[in-house]
């Protein structure tokens, strides 16, 4: 049998397991060293051996624990109840202001945690009560929280985009400039589309009542200013240095990292049992992402050893299609395995497979990484895996999860609508990294 078809093989056994629900990063070492064994012989243990030791020596990926630690602490602090709380108060008489709240509240979480998980559970912790209580619509409102959510993957300082960024062998800089105006667009949307529907038909987010209307409005723009000013400046630092190129990514993430710790601190939210528990959820998801890292490393290694990948390119390429019927092709690929999958098997195993492919039709590499971006928070939001859902429903009982899908569709739905404007217009990814670092 050809090298080529041995990696077929390979691509069919790993979806199999993957599946069947085995660990995806024990699939790969596995399927990487016998079906390697298979193509080449005893190369393969070298080559496992160079591509681990290249994973641990990338100094980008250093930033990911400390960008995990960051937003953990961020949550520890509890400034974004503090920050929701003024903000539905300010805008009490304003149809829709719980709306407003949450993708203000959203979008500010988004840059300081990047999990979608721990961005959707708090909102719903923080919103979803509240909501209820002041008869909001619980279609539009779920719908709203659960796309708020997911902006964390693709806002900056994003985890994926700095996973993303040595897979596309593009620099993470580059990627965080250009996430920015596509990251404010989708929250733009989704703002928009629930203050129009409003704006038609009052009954879907009625103003607060009188009594919840604050007394002391003084109070309320203090306790707004210190739960916006500080995370806004600890973020915008972190995230304005690297894409300045005034730091690297680790060292900016090192020192948002550190600055989170001061910031739970001078809000008295410092203890010990939170700093241990802050550290242990930080070691398990950079345990996570970076052993997967290494592990697809090696698998793409055997994969592209094999000659497979140059073979699919040359097969795509010989149907020839117009490329922008073939990257709808490769959209909608990344998006059916949105929904089975995390982001973090199909930016490290998919999207390499992919890139030959993409760089033979002549695309940017940093524009397809948004779309990337941009494709996998629509599959968060796509029954019936949407896993968005499941963590709303579990901190909002009482809603039902038929109403939370219902209401997700429509949000879905404004995320292909981003995704299609940035396909069209380029610009709004490009344009601000090439105001920044020119062409």
């Amino acid at each position: 049998m050809s090298p080529e078809m041995i990696g077929v093989l390979m691509i069919g056994a790993m979806l199999v397991c993957i599946f069947v629900g085995f660990p995806i990063s024990f699939i790969l070492l596995f399927l990487g060293l016998v079906f390697g064994y298979w193509g080449f012989g005893n190369l393969v243990f070298y080559l496992m051996t160079l591509q681990f030791n290249a994973s641990m020596m990338e100094q980008t990926l250093a930033a990911v624990p400390l960008f995990v630690f960051m937003g953990i602490m961020m949550e520890q602090a509890n400034l974004m109840e503090r920050l929701f709380d003024a903000v539905q108060k300010i805008l009490a008489r304003v149809r829709g202001s719980l709306y407003l709240a949450v993708m203000f509240v959203a979008t500010i979480f988004a840059a300081a945690t990047g999990i979608v998980g721990a961005s959707v559970t708090i909102l719903g912790i923080m919103a979803g009560k509240s909501m209820t209580r002041s008869g909001y619509d619980v279609k539009l409102s779920s719908g709203l929280i659960a796309a708020g959510g997911t902006l964390g993957i693709l806002i900056p300082p994003s985890i994926m985009l700095v996973v993303m960024g040595p897979v596309l062998e593009v620099p993470v800089t580059t990627l965080f400039a250009a996430a920015i105006v596509p990251g404010i667009l989708l929250a733009l949307l989704f703002t928009a589309y629930a203050m129009i529907r409003c704006m038609f038909n009052p009954s879907l987010g009625p103003p607060l009542p009188p009594e919840e209307h604050p007394a002391n409005m003084g109070e309320i723009w203090k306790q707004f200013f210190l739960g916006l000013v500080p995370p806004a400046v600890l973020v915008l630092s972190a995230l304005g240095s690297i894409v300045f190129g005034f730091a690297t990514p680790t060292e900016g993430a090192a020192c948002g990292a550190a600055g989170s710790v001061l910031l739970t601190a001078a809000y008295g939210r410092l203890t010990v049992a939170n700093l241990k528990d802050s550290l242990i959820r930080t070691l398990e998801i950079s345990v996570l992402i970076l052993f997967l890292v290494a592990a697809s490393n090696f698998f793409g290694a055997v994969f592209a050893r094999l000659g497979t990948p140059t073979m699919l390119t040359e097969a795509l390429l010989s149907l020839e299609m117009n490329r922008y019927l073939t990257l709808g092709v490769i959209m909608a690929l990344i998006f059916v395995l949105g929904w089975p999958l995390e982001w973090v098997p199909i930016v490290l195993i998919v999207v390499p497979f992919l890139i030959p492919l993409v760089q033979k039709l002549g695309f940017d590499m940093a524009w397809f990484g948004i779309l990337v971006a941009v494709n996998l928070q629509t599959a968060w939001l796509s029954p019936p895996v949407a896993m968005s859902a499941y963590f709303l429903k579990g901190v909002v009982p009482q809603w039902e999860l038929s109403d939370i899908y219902k209401g997700m569709m429509q949000f879905m739905g404004l995320q292909l609508l981003g995704l299609i404007m940035i396909i069209i217009f380029p610009e709004i990814a490009l344009w601000l990294p090439t105001y920044i670092y020119g062409k």
